[in-house]
């Protein structure tokens, strides 16, 4: 061998083998893929009969749900389910059996004439309104309650005899023409009933010349706007709409001198509070039944006698009442409106005549403010409705 000859390595004949084997010992020395879980096997269908291929995907929940699903599925469709024949017989329920005693019992009754009326239900009113969180239905009874129990404090006493330059029919035209100066400024219903309120209640604690009653009326309208709208009229809008009678200085000065008569105490149930609860306690309740209460409420507004006569609850469940007399709604009183008024019909009957009486002569009263309001057929026109038959051939009522 010369040096110019390549030296070949000596190649061992087990080497190859060797390193083969070893390679062999180093994956058997490795974990599988499949054995840590990642290839699931389906379950077994009996009956298809055949095992599913295993899914080379990782397996979630929501597939493995879907696959139970679609097993279940094929399974439910192999099932054949039973076909009812006609001879298989079908169960009829079973009807209830009375007791011997129940029919006696009910025979000897009616044998006696005497039968077993239904009592009237009382709808649960505030239903709908579970969701509404300004309904407050669960403190309303509650408030209602202190209403009633509150009306009476810092109320109207009968101030006309102590009132030397003023009478009743004075008063009933400051009213009617408050009444008028709201629906042309649009107000809110509640400044309505404040202002009267306002007025009566000043009425009682102060002597008041015949020269200064506008004068009241305006200051006790701007006070009641001051609380309850959110935009109330000005004071030169009053003075305007009073024909220039009263100055700036003079409507001002008034209206601190009621504030301070009244210390101050605005926040009172008027009729407006009960009259909102009683007309949704007349199920069922409409729009036309809403303008007929509230047409009703203001016609005894202007008359002194019912307002003296009659605390504001007992008006307002009043008007309800004579309302549902008017459209004929029956029956005229409900065991509903008995629970949330707490009056019967026996208690509000005398007052509701009137209201009755008062609508039947509406049109011919001098006094027209509040019939040219409802007349509007905006307000359905519930003026031109005939009064109750079934009150106004026993009511009162009058002209002015």
């Amino acid at each position: 061998m010369t040096s110019n000859e390549p030296v070949l390595p000596i190649q061992h004949p087990n080497r190859d083998v060797n390193q083969k084997n070893a390679g062999q010992g180093e994956r058997r020395n490795r974990r599988a893929l499949g054995d840590i879980g990642n290839l699931v096997p389906v379950p077994t269908l009996p009956e298809i009969g055949k095992p599913q291929p295993q899914i080379s995907r990782p397996i979630t929940r929501t597939f493995r749900a879907q696959l139970v699903a679609n097993a279940q599925s094929v399974v439910d469709k192999n099932i054949k389910k039973p076909q009812e024949t006609e001879e298989t017989p079908k169960r009829k329920p079973k009807k209830p059996t009375k007791s011997l005693t129940s029919v006696l019992t009910a025979r000897s009754k009616f044998a006696c004439g005497i039968t077993t009326k239904p009592t009237d239900p009382i709808n649960n009113i505030d239903e709908s309104d579970i969701n509404n969180e300004l309904a407050e239905v669960e403190y309303v009874e509650d408030i209602y309650k202190f209403y009633k129990l509150s009306e009476s404090e810092g109320g109207i006493t009968d101030y006309i005899n102590s009132q030397p330059d003023l009478n009743a029919k004075m008063r009933s035209i400051l009213i009617d023409w408050l009444i008028e100066v709201h629906r042309k400024f649009e107000l809110m219903p509640e400044s309505l009933y404040l202002t009267v309120n306002i007025v009566d209640r000043y009425l009682s604690m102060k002597t008041v010349p015949r020269r200064e009653l506008q004068l009241v009326g305006i200051s006790g309208m701007l006070i009641a706007c001051k609380y309850e709208e959110i935009w109330p009229p000005e004071v030169n809008d009053l003075i305007a709409i009073s024909d220039n009678a009263y100055t700036r200085e003079q409507i001002l000065g008034m209206e601190k001198a009621v504030l301070g008569v009244l210390g101050w105490y605005l926040t009172v149930p008027t009729p407006y509070v009960f009259l909102v609860r009683y007309t949704k306690a007349s199920v069922p309740s409409d729009i036309e039944m809403e303008n007929m209460v509230f047409y009703l409420t203001e016609l005894g507004l202007v008359h002194y006698t019912i307002i003296m006569a009659n605390n504001h609850s007992k008006l307002a469940a009043s008007a309800v009442y004579a309302a549902r007399c008017t459209l004929n709604k029956t029956p005229a009183w409900t065991g509903t409106l008995e629970h949330h008024t707490g009056y019967s019909e026996d208690e509000i009957r005398e007052c509701a005549k009137s209201l009755v009486g008062f609508h039947a002569c509406a049109s011919e009263t001098k006094l027209k403010a509040v019939y040219r309001k409802y007349v509007n057929p905006e307000r359905g026109a519930v003026a031109l409705f005939p009064p109750a038959r079934s009150l106004v051939a026993e009511g009162g009522g009058g002209s002015l």
